[in-house]
Protein backbone atom coordinates (compact mmCIF):
# COMPACT_ATOMS: atom_id res chain seq x y z
CA UNK A 1 0.00 0.00 0.00
CA UNK A 2 2.69 2.28 0.72
CA UNK A 3 4.59 2.54 -2.69
CA UNK A 4 0.88 3.10 -4.00
CA UNK A 5 0.46 5.89 -1.87
CA UNK A 6 4.27 7.39 -2.98
CA UNK A 7 3.67 6.01 -6.69
CA UNK A 8 0.32 8.59 -6.60
CA UNK A 9 2.03 11.28 -5.08
CA UNK A 10 4.81 11.27 -7.85
CA UNK A 11 2.07 10.90 -10.80
CA UNK A 12 0.37 13.66 -9.63
CA UNK A 13 3.29 15.90 -8.91
CA UNK A 14 4.35 15.05 -12.97
CA UNK A 15 0.47 15.93 -13.66
CA UNK A 16 0.28 19.27 -12.35
CA UNK A 17 3.98 20.42 -13.14
CA UNK A 18 3.23 19.83 -16.66
CA UNK A 19 -0.20 21.05 -16.16
CA UNK A 20 1.64 24.40 -14.79
CA UNK A 21 3.80 24.88 -18.11
CA UNK A 22 -0.05 24.33 -20.13
CA UNK A 23 -1.59 27.24 -18.37
CA UNK A 24 1.35 29.12 -19.55
CA UNK A 25 1.18 28.65 -22.80
CA UNK A 26 -2.55 27.68 -23.05
CA UNK A 27 -3.13 31.60 -24.65
CA UNK A 28 -1.26 30.08 -27.96
CA UNK A 29 -3.24 27.62 -28.27
CA UNK A 30 -6.62 25.77 -27.40
CA UNK A 31 -5.35 22.31 -27.46
CA UNK A 32 -2.45 23.27 -25.17
CA UNK A 33 -5.36 24.80 -23.07
CA UNK A 34 -7.55 21.91 -23.30
CA UNK A 35 -4.34 19.32 -22.30
CA UNK A 36 -3.62 21.75 -19.03
CA UNK A 37 -7.37 21.17 -18.29
CA UNK A 38 -7.20 17.62 -18.77
CA UNK A 39 -4.02 17.19 -16.90
CA UNK A 40 -5.51 19.09 -13.75
CA UNK A 41 -8.28 17.14 -13.73
CA UNK A 42 -6.45 13.93 -14.15
CA UNK A 43 -3.69 15.39 -10.79
CA UNK A 44 -7.31 15.98 -9.05
CA UNK A 45 -8.35 12.07 -9.82
CA UNK A 46 -5.01 10.67 -8.97
CA UNK A 47 -5.09 13.02 -5.38
CA UNK A 48 -8.26 11.45 -4.65
CA UNK A 49 -6.88 7.94 -5.12
CA UNK A 50 -3.72 8.74 -3.07
CA UNK A 51 -6.39 10.80 -0.20
CA UNK A 52 -8.59 7.04 -0.39
CA UNK A 53 -5.57 4.63 -0.45
CA UNK A 54 -4.33 6.88 2.74
CA UNK A 55 -7.64 6.54 4.32
CA UNK A 56 -8.04 2.77 3.69
CA UNK A 57 -4.24 2.44 5.33
CA UNK A 58 -4.38 4.55 8.48
CA UNK A 59 -8.32 3.10 8.69
CA UNK A 60 -9.38 6.65 9.20
CA UNK A 61 -9.50 10.38 7.36
CA UNK A 62 -6.47 11.12 6.50
CA UNK A 63 -6.61 14.70 8.16
CA UNK A 64 -3.74 14.22 11.18
CA UNK A 65 -0.17 14.27 9.50
CA UNK A 66 1.50 16.85 7.52
CA UNK A 67 1.45 14.53 4.31
CA UNK A 68 -2.11 13.87 4.81
CA UNK A 69 -3.00 17.87 4.92
CA UNK A 70 -0.76 18.68 2.27
CA UNK A 71 -3.07 16.41 -0.06
CA UNK A 72 -6.22 17.56 1.18
CA UNK A 73 -5.10 20.99 0.38
CA UNK A 74 -3.99 20.19 -2.82
CA UNK A 75 -7.12 18.74 -3.38
CA UNK A 76 -9.19 21.49 -2.27
CA UNK A 77 -7.08 24.19 -3.96
CA UNK A 78 -7.33 22.31 -7.73
CA UNK A 79 -11.18 21.25 -6.88
CA UNK A 80 -12.01 25.50 -6.63
CA UNK A 81 -9.88 26.27 -9.01
CA UNK A 82 -11.35 23.76 -11.67
CA UNK A 83 -15.15 25.46 -10.66
CA UNK A 84 -14.09 28.91 -11.35
CA UNK A 85 -12.30 28.29 -14.42
CA UNK A 86 -15.50 26.61 -15.88
CA UNK A 87 -17.46 29.44 -14.24
CA UNK A 88 -15.75 32.35 -14.97
CA UNK A 89 -14.09 30.69 -18.49
CA UNK A 90 -10.83 32.25 -17.45
CA UNK A 91 -7.81 30.27 -17.54
CA UNK A 92 -5.50 32.65 -17.11
CA UNK A 93 -4.91 32.06 -13.00
CA UNK A 94 -4.04 28.13 -14.68
CA UNK A 95 -0.56 28.53 -14.51
CA UNK A 96 0.26 30.21 -10.85
CA UNK A 97 -2.85 27.51 -8.95
CA UNK A 98 -1.29 24.85 -10.63
CA UNK A 99 2.10 25.93 -10.06
CA UNK A 100 1.20 26.32 -6.13
CA UNK A 101 -0.28 22.90 -6.00
CA UNK A 102 2.57 20.98 -7.29
CA UNK A 103 5.15 23.05 -4.86
CA UNK A 104 2.58 21.84 -2.58
CA UNK A 105 3.10 18.19 -3.91
CA UNK A 106 6.56 18.32 -3.76
CA UNK A 107 7.06 19.28 0.19
CA UNK A 108 5.51 15.54 0.40
CA UNK A 109 8.77 13.41 -0.45
CA UNK A 110 10.84 16.25 0.28
CA UNK A 111 9.94 17.31 3.65
CA UNK A 112 7.71 14.40 4.68
CA UNK A 113 8.94 11.27 3.19
CA UNK A 114 7.68 8.78 5.70
CA UNK A 115 4.10 10.14 6.61
CA UNK A 116 2.26 8.89 4.22
CA UNK A 117 3.89 5.00 5.18
CA UNK A 118 3.19 5.66 8.75
CA UNK A 119 0.07 4.00 10.01
CA UNK A 120 0.53 4.04 13.77
CA UNK A 121 -1.78 5.09 16.25
CA UNK A 122 -2.50 8.78 16.87
CA UNK A 123 -0.98 11.10 19.46
CA UNK A 124 -3.12 11.57 22.43
CA UNK A 125 -3.96 15.11 21.66
CA UNK A 126 -5.17 14.42 17.82
CA UNK A 127 -7.75 11.63 19.13
CA UNK A 128 -10.39 14.66 19.49
CA UNK A 129 -14.16 14.83 17.54
CA UNK A 130 -12.64 18.40 17.40
CA UNK A 131 -9.44 17.34 14.53
CA UNK A 132 -12.19 16.71 11.52
CA UNK A 133 -13.92 20.16 11.57
CA UNK A 134 -10.43 22.39 12.59
CA UNK A 135 -8.51 20.40 9.84
CA UNK A 136 -11.23 20.67 7.81
CA UNK A 137 -12.07 24.52 7.68
CA UNK A 138 -8.50 24.86 7.81
CA UNK A 139 -7.94 23.40 4.54
CA UNK A 140 -11.11 25.50 3.12
CA UNK A 141 -9.75 28.87 4.10
CA UNK A 142 -5.74 27.72 2.67
CA UNK A 143 -7.08 26.43 -0.43
CA UNK A 144 -9.41 29.48 -1.11
CA UNK A 145 -6.08 31.67 0.02
CA UNK A 146 -4.48 29.64 -2.87
CA UNK A 147 -6.74 30.50 -5.64
CA UNK A 148 -6.90 34.64 -4.64
CA UNK A 149 -3.33 34.37 -4.80
CA UNK A 150 -3.14 32.38 -8.04
CA UNK A 151 -5.76 35.01 -9.55
CA UNK A 152 -4.08 38.18 -7.93
CA UNK A 153 -0.84 36.90 -9.43
CA UNK A 154 -2.43 36.78 -12.66
CA UNK A 155 -3.71 40.43 -12.17
CA UNK A 156 0.08 41.31 -11.46
CA UNK A 157 1.24 40.45 -14.91
CA UNK A 158 -1.55 42.04 -17.05
CA UNK A 159 -4.38 44.53 -16.03
CA UNK A 160 -7.22 43.46 -13.62
CA UNK A 161 -10.85 43.95 -14.58
CA UNK A 162 -13.21 45.10 -12.01
CA UNK A 163 -14.68 41.22 -11.86
CA UNK A 164 -11.52 39.79 -11.82
CA UNK A 165 -10.97 42.04 -8.41
CA UNK A 166 -14.31 41.17 -7.52
CA UNK A 167 -12.99 37.43 -7.62
CA UNK A 168 -10.36 37.76 -5.22
CA UNK A 169 -11.91 39.87 -2.96
CA UNK A 170 -15.15 37.60 -2.71
CA UNK A 171 -12.71 34.30 -2.31
CA UNK A 172 -10.52 36.05 0.39
CA UNK A 173 -13.86 37.15 1.80
CA UNK A 174 -15.23 33.54 2.32
CA UNK A 175 -11.91 31.98 2.93
CA UNK A 176 -11.21 34.56 5.95
CA UNK A 177 -14.42 33.64 7.67
CA UNK A 178 -13.08 29.52 7.35
CA UNK A 179 -9.77 30.66 8.72
CA UNK A 180 -12.18 32.37 11.51
CA UNK A 181 -14.06 29.21 12.33
CA UNK A 182 -10.62 27.22 12.15
CA UNK A 183 -8.81 29.66 14.55
CA UNK A 184 -12.23 29.68 16.89
CA UNK A 185 -12.54 25.21 17.14
CA UNK A 186 -8.84 25.00 17.60
CA UNK A 187 -9.35 27.42 20.49
CA UNK A 188 -11.84 25.18 21.93
CA UNK A 189 -9.65 22.12 21.18
CA UNK A 190 -6.97 23.82 22.85
CA UNK A 191 -8.94 24.13 26.24
CA UNK A 192 -9.70 20.71 26.23
CA UNK A 193 -6.38 18.89 25.02
CA UNK A 194 -3.84 21.34 26.86
CA UNK A 195 -6.16 23.25 29.19
CA UNK A 196 -5.98 27.22 28.00
CA UNK A 197 -7.52 28.62 25.07
CA UNK A 198 -4.70 30.29 23.70
CA UNK A 199 -0.86 29.30 24.82
CA UNK A 200 1.21 31.67 22.44
CA UNK A 201 2.41 28.80 20.68
CA UNK A 202 3.65 29.93 17.19
CA UNK A 203 0.97 27.81 14.96
CA UNK A 204 -1.23 30.27 17.55
CA UNK A 205 0.61 33.10 16.39
CA UNK A 206 0.98 32.72 12.89
CA UNK A 207 -2.47 31.89 12.34
CA UNK A 208 -3.32 35.03 14.04
CA UNK A 209 -0.96 36.86 12.10
CA UNK A 210 -2.87 35.40 9.34
CA UNK A 211 -6.15 36.51 9.91
CA UNK A 212 -4.66 40.13 10.47
CA UNK A 213 -3.29 40.40 7.14
CA UNK A 214 -6.43 39.29 6.05
CA UNK A 215 -8.30 41.33 8.37
CA UNK A 216 -6.23 44.02 6.54
CA UNK A 217 -6.97 43.21 3.33
CA UNK A 218 -10.62 42.79 3.59
CA UNK A 219 -10.89 46.87 5.21
CA UNK A 220 -8.71 48.13 2.33
CA UNK A 221 -9.20 46.75 -0.92
CA UNK A 222 -12.30 48.82 -1.99
CA UNK A 223 -10.52 51.75 -1.17
CA UNK A 224 -9.71 53.75 -4.46
CA UNK A 225 -5.52 54.35 -3.03
CA UNK A 226 -5.25 50.60 -2.64
CA UNK A 227 -7.21 49.31 -5.20
CA UNK A 228 -5.86 47.04 -7.99
CA UNK A 229 -1.81 46.63 -7.54
CA UNK A 230 -1.37 47.02 -4.34
CA UNK A 231 -4.70 44.58 -2.91
CA UNK A 232 -3.11 41.81 -4.94
CA UNK A 233 0.50 42.55 -3.74
CA UNK A 234 -1.46 42.01 -0.12
CA UNK A 235 -3.00 38.80 -1.58
CA UNK A 236 0.03 37.54 -2.68
CA UNK A 237 1.77 38.14 0.55
CA UNK A 238 -0.77 36.99 2.79
CA UNK A 239 -0.78 33.45 0.94
CA UNK A 240 2.72 33.56 2.03
CA UNK A 241 2.67 33.68 5.37
CA UNK A 242 -0.03 31.08 5.26
CA UNK A 243 2.72 28.72 3.92
CA UNK A 244 5.01 29.95 6.66
CA UNK A 245 2.36 29.09 8.85
CA UNK A 246 1.51 25.84 7.52
CA UNK A 247 5.33 24.60 6.48
CA UNK A 248 8.14 26.95 8.14
CA UNK A 249 6.11 26.85 11.61
CA UNK A 250 6.73 23.25 11.87
CA UNK A 251 10.11 22.46 10.64
CA UNK A 252 11.69 25.73 11.91
CA UNK A 253 9.51 26.44 15.38
CA UNK A 254 8.88 23.86 17.74
CA UNK A 255 6.07 23.91 19.46
CA UNK A 256 2.51 22.03 20.38
CA UNK A 257 1.57 21.73 17.17
CA UNK A 258 4.87 20.15 16.06
CA UNK A 259 3.00 16.93 15.17
CA UNK A 260 1.95 18.30 12.17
Amino acid sequence: MTPYINELVYITLIFFSIATVCYFFSSRDKRIAKTALILSVAGLITTSLALIARTILAGRLPLANGAEFALCFVWFTVFIYLLYEVKSKNKGAGGAVMLIVALLIATIPILMPGQLGDAKPLAPALKSPWLTSHVLTAVFAYGGFALAAGLAAMHLRSSASPQGEEWVSRVIGISFIMLTVTIVLGAIWAEQAWGKYWSWDPKEVWAMITWIIYAIYLHVHRQKFWRGRNANILAVAGFIIVLFTKYGVNFILSGLHSYS
